[in-house]
């Protein structure tokens, strides 16, 4: 879940900021209070959910909005606070308990290929984070700080960071620092069966569905409660952005990230080769729960470059190398074509790939031995490539879209983005953004 939170998050829209002149010799940061307002629709589906041991549904739907205020505070400093929630409703999350669904002549219809009823079945993630910058008279130093809050239902979030930004060369050269920590809690929930078992034995009423004699030896000796449940992300970002001609632009950029803590996912089951099969329904019973290790080190590099063709349409292109010790490196490209196709409207199609080798600790269902230290049957750390194709339009006046008191409404931004992953996963998002102005 937290990977499609983190997917969704990114494809976003994000605006600019652009200094505006007050009177003839002072430029300030930011002339009037600033409004976005952002909304995205998420929708995927899939045969390879990690909650049923890497085969099921993974059809999953997302609403999120957010608010971001940009405040001057005066003519160097401004004040951003940014509020969101994102509501989602998951047939695969259901079924860490696929046992509470409806019933069938007297009986559970159990499937990892149906969604169950339970509490798991929807969940809501808030988030809010405030930050501040200041940005010196002449322009050249920008010094910000942050702090973050979010929280979902199994798990919450406290971060903070800081940044600093350095400019030369009459503003041609420019430098970014910035670190970041994230201190994660995790109420952990764990597969039904699992749980119930280790508690419970084959006295838990879940148990009077087996039927059979053999499927009395059902005993999922691997699985134990964690007792680490916290989880650390610490991050530092070094860019550098360089204007190369009055038409090319670029930009390199590295990222080190280093997580500790409970890196795995306590309600993904496992199913090991070496262990019989047990079944109620059409559901079968896990072995345990995906372990993988405490510590993550990883390693994006990559580079940006932009080529302004004509007062029509500019070119964008992206690349990024990642690297980390779980063994997983990736490779993603990107390109998008701003086409200014009138002088309010604006129309960007855009393309990105991306391909990855799979993690030491991944492989598919009942391959895994129980007698290894790690695993899991997660696709997400499996070998894939990726497609999104997508689409944005921009409408834009100078003088406003339309006014409402004091507020000014200066843009509106709508994408769609149609995503493709050669594992089977599929998903499509449209997103949009309101830029408001109050004067």
């Amino acid at each position: 879940m937290k990977n499609k939170v983190i997917l969704i998050l990114v494809l976003f829209l994000t605006f600019n900021i652009n200094a505006q002149e007050k009177g003839s010799f002072e430029k300030k940061v930011l002339e009037n209070p600033e409004i976005d307002l952002l909304f995205s629709y998420y929708k995927q589906d899939g045969k390879h959910a990690a909650v049923s041991g890497g085969e099921g549904t993974e059809e999953l739907t997302d609403l999120a909005s957010s608010i971001v205020i940009n405040l001057p505070l005066n003519a160097n400093d401004v004040l951003t606070v940014d509020a969101g929630i994102s509501a989602y409703s998951s047939a695969s999350s259901s079924n860490v308990n696929p046992f509470d669904g409806d019933k069938k002549n007297g009986n559970i219809v159990a499937s990892p290929w149906m969604a169950s009823s339970g509490a798991s079945k929807q969940d809501a993630l808030a988030t809010f984070s405030i930050g501040y910058t200041h940005s010196s008279k002449n322009r050249n130093t920008i010094i910000g700080v942050h702090t973050a809050f979010a929280k979902e239902y199994d798990y919450q979030s406290i971060g903070f960071g800081g940044s600093i930004t350095k400019l030369f060369n009459e503003k041609n050269t420019e430098i970014n620092l910035n670190l970041q920590a994230y201190l994660d809690t995790w109420k952990p929930i764990y597969p039904y069966e699992l749980e119930s078992f280790y508690l419970d034995g084959l006295n838990e009423n879940i148990f009077d569905e087996i039927t059979t004699s053999s499927n009395l030896s059902y005993n999922p000796s691997a699985f134990y409660f964690v007792k680490d449940k916290k989880r650390n992300s610490y991050s530092a970002s070094l860019a550098f952005s360089q204007i190369l001609s009055k038409r090319l632009q670029g930009s390199i950029f590295l990222d080190v990230v280093k997580q500790n803590g409970l890196l795995a996912n306590p309600f993904q089951r496992v199913y090991f080769a070496d262990k019989d099969d047990f079944f109620i329904d059409d559901f079968q019973l896990g072995d345990d729960t995906e372990r993988l290790p405490n510590n993550r080190f990883k390693l994006p590099i990559g580079a940006r470059l932009n080529y302004y063709v004509n007062e029509t349409v500019t070119l964008r292109t992206y690349y990024r190398y990642y690297y980390d010790d779980w063994g997983i490196s990736g490779h993603t490209a990107s390109v998008e074509v701003p086409i200014k196709v009138s002088q309010n409207f604006t129309v960007t199609p855009t393309y990105r790939f991306y391909k990855q080798t799979q993690a030491d600790y991944f492989a598919p269902k009942e391959i895994h031995l129980s007698t290894q230290e790690f695993y899991t049957s997660d696709y997400d750390l499996s070998a894939f490539n990726s497609n999104q194709l997508g689409l944005g339009i921009r409408y834009s006046k100078v003088e406003g879209l339309g006014k409402i008191y004091r507020f000014s409404i200066k843009s509106l931004d709508v994408r769609y983005q149609n995503y493709d992953r050669s594992d089977g996963l599929k998903a499509n998002i449209v997103s949009t953004g309101i830029k408001i102005i109050f004067e």
